[in-house]
């Protein structure tokens, strides 16, 4: 890792520019016209939604942390079994002026131990410098049998520009610098949740396929909804004419359909992890089982 990615005073890699993404956020915000492009975060909000209205439990105070779209936080509203929604942005423009809410940071949480009974994150924590730590805190705020459920982009989003770009500024300038941020595999996130104190982890994962006319055409949809390059490490010069050219080039070749339009993935990873209490589920003890695995994996043992 260069100088350029920077550390915090706790030793932590900054790999995302957090004053870089919230300004592109606020730009996003004044203009209305880009709501056509939010598709992503409309999706997960619907499913994390779905996920929780037929979760078998009441939340009486629930934080939405940092939603770029607010999708998530007007659905939550609609849930019978959820009752007062407060939202957290990093900054007062995006809060909405007719709901509850407060400007805060997903890495500094400032929140009273034990105080919420649920916590929800839609496509906001795969660009956390300490994603580990984050988890931590957000057990922390939470009250015995609370739930924090989450969506965030998987580790083959945007597979196919990460490729192209790399291969067209290899061909072009003889090197690359980092264009695509490294999202988060599904194979990590249930360890992580496990390190942070969470009990019953479960993760899984929604692959979607966007098609579009060209590269040039998916790059315009990224900056709308706020998700083109914020990495610490990126070039501060854009690329040469000749290297988009080029990258478009080799999209088209690798990932057209036979219609010519191109293929972008997105994978939406979706986590939730309970706060230990007493009233759940408990593994079995060594030992404890009434019939023997041995047993029941010999031969002649089946009726």
């Amino acid at each position: 890792m260069s100088e350029r990615a920077g550390m915090d005073d706790a030793g932590t890699v900054r790999l995302f520019d957090r004053q870089l993404m919230t300004e592109r956020r606020r730009r996003r915000h004044r203009d209305r016209s880009l709501a056509a492009s939010d598709f992503l975060y409309r999706a997960a909000a619907e499913e994390l939604a779905d996920r929780l209205s037929v979760t078998q439990r009441d939340f009486a105070i629930a934080l939405d942390i940092d939603d770029p779209s607010g999708h998530l936080a007007e659905r939550l509203a609609d849930l019978a079994n959820v009752g007062t929604v407060v939202a957290m942005s990093p900054h007062a423009e995006l809060l909405a002026p007719t709901s509850l809410g407060f400007v805060g940071d997903e890495e500094a949480l400032a929140l009273a131990p034990a105080s919420l009974d649920l916590v929800v994150s839609n496509l906001s924590l795969h660009l956390t410098n300490d994603t580990p730590g984050t988890l931590i805190q957000i057990r922390r705020a939470l009250k015995p049998d609370g739930l924090f459920s989450a969506a965030l982009l998987g580790g083959d989003s945007l597979t196919e520009l990460r490729q192209s770009l790399l291969h067209a500024e290899t061909e072009t300038v003889g090197g690359a610098s980092p264009r695509v941020a490294p999202f988060p595999d599904i194979r990590d996130m249930g360890g992580l949740l496990q390190r942070a104190g969470f009990a019953l982890p479960v993760t899984d994962m929604d692959r979607l396929t966007v098609r579009y006319d060209s590269l040039f055409a998916l790059g315009r949809d990224l900056r709308q909804m706020g998700l083109s390059n914020m990495l610490s490490e990126r070039s501060r010069r854009p690329l040469r004419r000749e290297t988009l050219l080029r990258a478009a080039e080799i999209y088209a070749e690798r990932f057209a359909d036979a219609d010519g339009r191109v293929r972008a993935t997105f994978e939406i990873v979706y986590l939730s992890g309970w706060v230990p209490h007493e009233s759940q589920q408990k593994p079995l003890r060594p030992g404890s089982a009434k019939a023997s695995l041995k047993d029941a994996l010999s031969p002649g043992n089946g009726s």
